[in-house]
C-alpha cells in the first residue's frame, strides 16, 4: 500500500494546532488578553456627558496623579460585581473615570443611583468609538493610567478582591515610585 501525500494532511494539521496550543499556554499569563496600549498613551477622551455628572477630559489623563480608567454599562452583570471595589479604590483616593460604553443614559444613571457613584468624572461613549481606539474587549475593562497619561496595564474583566490585591493596587504602587 503506497502511502499517498493527502494522507499527511491531518496528522500535520494536527501538528501545527497543537504547537500553537503549547506556545499560547507558555505565556505569562495565558488567561490574560495582550494590549498593544500598555506602555504607550492614553487615546484620545471622546466622550459626551452623562446626565449632569462631571466629565474627564484628555488633561485629567495627564494631570500628574496615578488613575484609573474604567468601561462599564448596566447591561452587564461582572460590572455589578466589581462596582463595590470600584468604591473601596475610590475612597482610598485613587481617581476612577468611567467611561459608560454603548448604554442608554438613563439606564446607566439608574444603575449609579442604585449602586453608587465611584466616579471622579464620567463620560459616555454611546458609539463605542473610544473604545475602539482603547483596544476594549469587552466591559467591564479597567487601565491604570500613570500621571503622565501612559498605561500602565489593562485589566479585562470585573476587578474581584482577588485581582484588586494581586494586580490593580501593585500596579497603582509601581506608577506612583
Amino acid at each position: 500500500m503506497a502511502l499517498r501525500p493527502m494522507m499527511l494532511i491531518p496528522p500535520l494539521a494536527f501538528a501545527g494546532l497543537a504547537t500553537m496550543f503549547f506556545v499560547g499556554m507558555m505565556r505569562e499569563d495565558p488567561d490574560g488578553l495582550p494590549s498593544t496600549r500598555a506602555g504607550g498613551p492614553a487615546p484620545v477622551v471622546q466622550i459626551t456627558p452623562l446626565g449632569d455628572k462631571p466629565l474627564f477630559d484628555d488633561a485629567a489623563l495627564r494631570d500628574g496623579e496615578v488613575k484609573l480608567v474604567n468601561y462599564w454599562a448596566s447591561w452587564c452583570a461582572p460590572c455589578r460585581v466589581e462596582h463595590p471595589n470600584l468604591a473601596e479604590l475610590s475612597a482610598m483616593g485613587i481617581p476612577v473615570y468611567g467611561v459608560n460604553y454603548k448604554d442608554k443614559p438613563e439606564n446607566a444613571l439608574g444603575f449609579l443611583a442604585e449602586l453608587g457613584d465611584p466616579y471622579a468624572a464620567i463620560g459616555a461613549d454611546a458609539d463605542g468609538r473610544m473604545a475602539l481606539e482603547w483596544g476594549v474587549y469587552g466591559v467591564p475593562e479597567t487601565y491604570v493610567i500613570d500621571g503622565d497619561g501612559v498605561i500602565l496595564s489593562r485589566f479585562a474583566g470585573p476587578i474581584t478582591d482577588r485581582v484588586m490585591t494581586s494586580t490593580i493596587l501593585p500596579a497603582i504602587e509601581a506608577a506612583r515610585n
